[in-house]
């Protein structure tokens, strides 16, 4: 551990022409006793690191000084490029390892490229999950990160859907990182065929000594994108036909699932002679279109099936009586001479 604190340390000076013991104790998370006695021990080893006394004083490489440990270990090229999201490598134990790699790169470029990485940083920086939703950081995510970027084989209990658990061996692929949410593609040991697994529903995982033979053929972006659309299609159980005015034609993809908004428009029928089309929309359930559709007012009108119109116009008579009930105490400040709040 202190060795390699030592080298980050050398690294970090070697990149910046001049650093506090403050500014290195906040880099390398240590006291500044510890690095005062670091710096002493690499002046020992024969580092040239001067000391600038004063105020403005710090540590320094003196005579151009380069150290030859800027080679990258795999692990860390590997994480070097996921650097762009920190919040992903500290959920899966490899921000130290980043930290290095980066700190690496920084000190073999040249002196007037090594602001680049402070420079990317402040000019683009990715926020995965959605708004007024916490991500989640799974207790598992650390041990199935090391066997997905090892290749060993894991053994895990899986809350399934339902809620029974089942106990197995998995050979993991790859971690998705999907609006906040974690998710594994692996392949069950003995099988053929990956599948997704959400990774806070693993417990008591186990990363065996075991290393398996990755499938080469393997396309992590491609496999996720054919389970997502799989997913989306799957969902969509059940059908409503619906009239929409041409405001209501252009704000259904907004309120429903966009693929079947498209769908649903490119086989338009009409328009009537109100300028209004008929469309079949593929829906969660009747509750999710409720919802949905309800949000597009009265540029829509639900035709089948008919409960679900019934369901919406009883809603809409309920917000009519609202509305008048609300307009009458209006109207009756006013004579009283009240100003109707805005």
């Amino acid at each position: 551990m202190r060795a390699a604190r030592l080298i980050r340390l050398v690294l970090l000076l070697q990149s910046r022409r001049s650093m506090t013991a403050g500014e290195l104790a906040a880099e390398l998370e240590v006291s500044e006793r510890t690095i005062v006695r670091d710096v002493a021990s690499l002046s020992e080893a024969g580092v040239p690191v001067y000391a600038d006394r004063g105020r403005v004083g710090g540590y320094r490489l003196v005579g151009g000084y380069r150290t030859r440990l800027t080679g990258l270990g795999r692990d860390e090229a590997e994480a070097l490029f996921l650097s762009g999201v920190p919040s992903a490598l500290r959920d899966m134990g490899l921000a130290d390892t980043a930290s290095a790699a980066r700190l690496k790169v920084s000190a073999a470029l040249l002196p007037e490229l090594r602001d680049a990485e402070h420079s990317a940083a402040q000019r683009f920086h990715l926020d995965a999950p959605h708004w007024w939703q916490a991500p989640e950081t799974p207790e598992a995510l650390p041990s199935v990160a090391e066997a997905v970027w090892g290749e060993w084989r894991m053994s895990a209990n899986y809350r399934r859907g339902d809620g029974s658990t089942a106990t197995r061996t998995w050979e993991p692929h790859g971690l998705i990182l999907k609006a906040g949410a974690w998710y594994l593609a692996a392949r069950p040991v003995c099988t053929e065929t990956h599948r997704i697994y959400r990774v806070a529903r693993f417990s008591d995982v186990t990363v065996e000594e075991e290393h398996f033979a990755r499938d080469p053929d393997f396309d992590l972006p491609a496999f996720w994108a054919g389970q997502a659309a799989a997913f989306a299609r799957a969902i969509l159980r059940e059908t409503v036909r619906l009239r929409l005015s041409e405001n209501g034609a252009g704000r259904l993809r907004h309120h429903t699932d966009r693929a079947a908004a498209r769908e649903a428009l490119a086989g338009a029928e009409g328009p009537d002679e109100r300028g209004w089309i008929t469309v079949t929309l593929a829906v969660e359930s009747a509750d999710v279109a409720y919802e949905q559709l309800l949000a597009l007012g009265p540029e829509a009108e639900v035709l089948e099936p008919a409960a679900l119109r019934a369901r919406l116009a009883r809603s809409a008579a309920a917000l009519a009586t609202l509305y008048a009930t609300g307009a009458d105490a209006d109207r009756a400040n006013a004579a009283d001479g009240e100003r109707p709040p805005r």
